[in-house]
């Protein structure tokens, strides 16, 4: 046989045999004696606990009354543990009739043999121990059957026995902890008779206590802050191991600077118990200083806790909290009163540019082609006598070296691009010309002896887009200005007109040089409406770009022409396009 066999064989199961019956499964097979299955008798002992029996399922137990009818005033569900009095003995029945308990409750004076220290045990775990049944050999016994509960031992899955009424457990565990009851058989005037008594049993780690307490809180060295005038709690968290008389002294004490032996133990709460582990305990203690005043500032503090072992202390410092000036939660509605209002000024001030930016870049209106006469309304101001000389001269020689073709024939996108005529010429013969938009001017299509200011006006309703060559010039003119105006206010009064500055010169400039102030209204338009730079760049990318952004933002329903013109399908495919 080898070697480790036999070691195994004498460290296992020689303890088993030395205790002579902790074999598993030996009361599995062991029975009670046979007892009346519609009647028990049981005797207990006042002032213990006690357990109803139950059957194969959940029963309630109800005393009967000494004269038959009704009930004793009882109620026992079967399981449940409860502490025994005198009044408690009588015959008890189910509720559905099928069983009788008869329960004698005995006082302890009346027992032959009581011992108190039987209804108790402690037991090492890890080793084997031995429960005995309280008054086993006071009395005569057919036999001993033990429970965990409302459950036999017998039943359990462990390695136990029973033996001259002591309940033999091999190897003791930590859940071996609780309350176990002793139902001891025996006959009398020919009746069975079960003497039930309990047996609390604690399961311990070990017996002798090997190290001090552990504080855990507060940390050594370390300083609380307090609050002069209000009340400061200090906490002293320890940990214990196990005892078996456990008795753990924690204490709070404050000690003076100078001399760290002269301490004065403070007013220290009920203590709190907390099993953690199955060999440790929590104990937690505070103490209360009801006011903090300087003179607490200069003490420090000591909580010391003690053991049959030993002792273990932590010493704490204070100090002065600094308070955090908490801002007043009366600013807070100010400051969202004054926030509210300040986004109202500026939506007042400014609400004439947000509108006119959603107007013109966002809101798309109803197009018909029915209601308007005019594609574009062109206006602009031509230049100055002296200036206009030399624009004739100059568009006097542009001809003689470039002979701009009429309305009916292609277009010559080089020619547009080296033209040095105004945009006051060049842009009313590409809109009309080449593009065949139908466009209002003013000295063409206003007829002369009306109402100025009304065909002004009525003209503007009946165009999709009103497009204004702004210069120096144009912004002095009170004409031109009165006709960006109305534009600007049937804009707003409108959903399909359109706006579209075309910027030949530093206009910024020239409102400071005005004889008279432009409009607020349109002062305040011309910074937000949509705008093209006639001077972008002399190269030909940049004209292009101009010509390009100008068609785009063109509409797209044309006007056809009744006479004269050819409709746009007509004409060649350009860049401008």
């Amino acid at each position: 046989m080898p070697a480790g066999c036999i070691l195994l064989f004498w460290v296992v199961l020689f303890p088993v045999f030395l205790e002579g019956c902790c074999v598993k499964g030996s009361q599995r097979n062991r029975k009670g004696p046979r007892m009346n299955t519609t009647q028990r008798h049981y005797r207990v002992v006042a002032g213990e606990m006690f357990l109803m029996p139950c059957t194969n399922k959940k029963v309630t137990w109800s005393k009967i009354r000494v004269d038959g009818e009704g009930n004793g005033g009882f109620y026992f569900d079967c399981g449940r543990e409860f502490l025994i009095e005198a009044k408690h003995s009588g015959n008890y029945t189910l509720l559905t009739g099928e069983m009788f308990l008869y329960l004698q409750v005995l006082e302890k004076q009346s027992l032959p043999c009581y011992k108190a220290e039987e209804v108790g045990v402690m037991l090492l775990a890890g080793a084997g121990g031995k429960i005995p049944c309280p008054g086993f050999n006071c009395t005569l016994s057919t036999g001993v059957t033990w429970y965990k509960g409302n459950k036999r031992v017998s039943e359990q899955h462990r390695a136990s026995c029973e033996k001259d009424g002591q309940l033999h457990l091999c190897t003791v565990r930590q859940y071996d902890t609780g309350r176990y009851f002793c139902d001891k058989h025996f006959e009398e005037q020919g009746v069975q008779r079960t003497f039930r008594r309990p047996v609390d049993v604690t399961a311990i780690p070990y017996k002798e206590v090997s190290s001090a307490p552990r504080i855990t809180i507060p940390d050594g060295n370390t300083t609380k802050e307090v609050e002069l005038g209000e009340p400061h709690t200090l906490k002293c968290q320890v940990h214990f191991p196990f005892e078996v008389n456990f008795s753990p002294q924690v204490q709070w004490y404050m000690n003076s600077r100078d001399n760290m032996k002269n301490r004065t133990m403070l007013h220290n709460q009920s203590q709190q118990q907390v099993r953690v582990t199955f060999k440790e305990l929590m104990v937690t203690q505070s103490a209360i200083i009801q006011e903090v005043t300087a003179l607490h500032i200069n003490h420090t503090y000591t909580c010391t806790a003690t053991n049959s072992f030993g002792n273990s202390s932590v010493t704490v410092k204070v100090k002065r909290k600094t308070k955090e000036e908490r801002p007043s939660l009366v600013g807070y509605p100010i400051a969202t009163l004054l926030l509210v209002a300040g986004i109202g000024i500026v939506l007042h001030v400014k609400w004439l540019e947000l509108q006119l930016i959603y107007i013109s870049r966002f809101r798309r209106g109803k197009v018909d082609g029915d209601e308007k006469e005019f594609d574009v309304f062109l206006s602009y101001v031509w230049a100055p006598p002296c200036e206009e000389a030399h624009l004739t001269q100059s568009s006097q020689s542009g001809q003689e070296s470039l002979d701009y073709p009429s309305t009916l024939e292609p277009f010559n996108s080089e020619g547009v691009i080296g033209d040095l005529r105004p945009p006051e010429v060049l842009i009313p013969m590409v809109l009309e010309g080449r593009w065949g938009y139908r466009l209002c001017l003013l000295e063409r299509d206003i007829l002369p002896g009306g109402a100025y200011t009304n065909d002004v006006v009525r003209a503007i309703r009946k165009s999709h887009i009103l497009i204004c060559i702004v210069s120096a010039h144009y912004l002095s003119n009170s004409n031109a200005v009165f006709v960006l105006e109305s534009g600007i206010q049937v804009m707003v009064q409108s959903s399909t007109l359109k706006i579209l500055l075309i910027q030949t010169g530093p206009t910024s400039t020239s409102f400071i040089q005005l004889d008279s102030p432009l409009p607020s209204l349109v002062q305040r338009a011309l910074k937000v409406l949509p705008s093209l730079d006639w001077n972008s760049g002399p190269t030909e990318s940049a004209t292009v770009k101009f010509w390009s952004s100008l068609r785009k933002a063109l509409p797209k329903h044309r006007v056809t022409r009744v006479t004269g013109v050819i409709s746009h399908a007509h004409f060649g495919q350009t860049s401008y396009e």
